[in-house]
This record gives C-alpha cells, sequence and structure tokens, in this order.
C-alpha cells in the first residue's frame, strides 16, 4: 500500500545497479535494508508491510542480484566492494543519515559501514547474524546456493524452495513457500530461475571460520558500540548461536534483542516479534532525534 519508486544508479566502477524506495522522498527517518547473500530487494517487502509508518525504506539490490547488473569481474562479488556501493547509494540520494536494517550478508556489510561512516548511521538492526557464525549454517546454505536448473512454473520453484528450507522455516504453509518463491525466483525465457548471478556461490568457497575471520569480526563489530544496536535473532538458526548473541549484547553495553520462536535463518522480519522489535527499535530513533 505504501508508494514505491525505482532507483537506478552506476557503482564507483560503473556497474548499473537498482534499489527501491517505499514511502515518501521527505520522510525524517530513512531506513536502509541490506539482504542476505542470495536475496534481493523483494526479501523486506513483508517487513515494510508489516511496519509501514511514516518512513522511507530503501531496499537495494546488492552486485549480481535482482536488477542489479551482474558483474563481469566475480573477484568483486565481496563485502567490502557491496559496502563502496551502499555509500555511493547514500550520495546519489544525497542521505545524510539511515537506520541499517541488514539481513546476514547484509547485516556483515553493515558492520562495515559502521567503520567507514559512522556518523551517517543513526542505528543498526542485525538480523540473524554477528561476528561469529557457525560452520553447520554456512555448510547448509552452501549446499543448496548455485542450484541453477530453471523451474517451468513458480509452484514448482516453491517446491524446491521447501526441500532447501523447511528446516528454517518449520511452520511454513504452501501459500508461504509461494511467495517466497515470488521473492526469489524471476520468470525468465528459460523458465522461472533463482534472481541471482551464480558465480554467487563461488564467494562462499573461500569463507573458512577461523580464529582470524572471528577476531576480525569481532574487531568489525566493536564500531557499533557508538550506536543503538537491534539484534533479531531465529530461535532455530544454525548460522546464528544464542551464545554469540549474548557476547554482542555484553560487549555493546544496551543492544536489544527479539528471538523469533520457530524460525531458523533467517527471520524474514514480519513475524509478529520482529515487527514489534523493529518498530519499537525504530521509534526510539526517531525519538531520540526529534
Amino acid at each position: 500500500s505504501m508508494d514505491s519508486q525505482d532507483i537506478e544508479y552506476r557503482s564507483d566502477d560503473g556497474l548499473k545497479l537498482f534499489a527501491r524506495q517505499y514511502g515518501r522522498d521527505d520522510a525524517s527517518h530513512t531506513v536502509l535494508c541490506l539482504h542476505g547473500l542470495t536475496r534481493n530487494h523483494k526479501d523486506f517487502e513483508p517487513m515494510i508491510a508489516a511496519l509501514g509508518g511514516d518512513r522511507r525504506y530503501i531496499a537495494w539490490d546488492t552486485r549480481g542480484r535482482g536488477r542489479s547488473a551482474r558483474d563481469p569481474v566475480t573477484d568483486n562479488y565481496r563485502n567490502d566492494v557491496y559496502a563502496n556501493d551502499v555509500v555511493r547509494l547514500m550520495d546519489e540520494l544525497s542521505l545524510d543519515k539511515v537506520t541499517l536494517v541488514g539481513t546476514s550478508m547484509g547485516g556483515l556489510i553493515s558492520m562495515i559501514l559502521m567503520n567507514m561512516i559512522p556518523d551517517r548511521i543513526s542505528g543498526v538492526v542485525l538480523n540473524d547474524v554477528g561476528p561469529k557464525l557457525e560452520q553447520a549454517g554456512l555448510d547448509r546454505i552452501a549446499g543448496y546456493v548455485g542450484a541453477f536448473a530453471p523451474y517451468d512454473s513458480f509452484e514448482d520453484a516453491a517446491k524446491a524452495v521447501e526441500a532447501s528450507q523447511k528446516m528454517a522455516f518449520p511452520d511454513y504453509e504452501q501459500e508461504d513457500w509461494l511467495a517466497f518463491a515470488h521473492r526469489t525466483f524471476v520468470q525468465t525465457a528459460r523458465g522461472v530461475e533463482l534472481d541471482y548471478d551464480e558465480a554467487i556461490a563461488d564467494s562462499l568457497k573461500h569463507i573458512r571460520i577461523d580464529e582470524q575471520a572471528i577476531a576480525l569480526g569481532w574487531q568489525l563489530f566493536a564500531a557499533i558500540k557508538q550506536r543503538p544496536l537491534l539484534i533479531v535473532r531465529g530461535e532455530i538458526s544454525d548460522l546464528f548461536s544464542e551464545e554469540t548473541a549474548g557476547e554482542m549484547i555484553a560487549k555493546h553495553g544496551s543492544a536489544t534483542e527479539v528471538v523469533v520462536p520457530r524460525i531458523g535463518h533467517a527471520p524474514i522480519m514480519d513475524e509478529p516479534e520482529a515487527v514489534a522489535g523493529i518498530e519499537q527499535f525504530l521509534t526510539s530513533i526517531e525519538e531520540a532525534a526529534s
């Protein structure tokens, strides 16, 4: 029901990138939404519809996903490059300050941005992600990323999504899986295909959960101490542990956490618990700014 408009811009290296805005240009609060590894801007439409409010939401397609161009240089499929693309988008739209909502990979990009442009961020929502990731979750994701045969219909795609994601969404029904498929697949001349560059699967091969990676994660996370933080965690997530969330809260000092029951990696954030927590968080940022 919110007005939406398309945003097209170019990255520093000339790639055509896409985002969609929901809500009014002149809203006093802009919420910038950064999706996970294989997703796109549509991932946030259920959350935005549930939240609404007098805000501007901007949901972005990372390079290689959705309506953003595929990158011929696949080595550019990296979080530091994506973070630069976000800054470029903010500059393009003259956004002085935003609240970041980052799901999974989008949360890791949010942590990088807190180190790059802290003064332009008023708060951060990290959805089912933190400085330390669990190898079991990464292995599961690596198992289904890049399975690229086209399907004949969205119904067939929905069955495939259910097969790979049932563990994370045990209570989903057929209509939920169909909606999920419509957010993550696209109709092409070849059929119904995943809406991202299959070369992205290669970037997963380089991820190792070693001491060095975890130390770097905590180092990046430290910058968030300066800003309000909300952690959203799926109760049955295999990527983001209760222990890591607890450590983040202790280190931050004033972070809040919302646990979404019977959901794994990653909550869609239209679940009642997530909506209530995010609404409260965004309202508190608005009150502090007024």
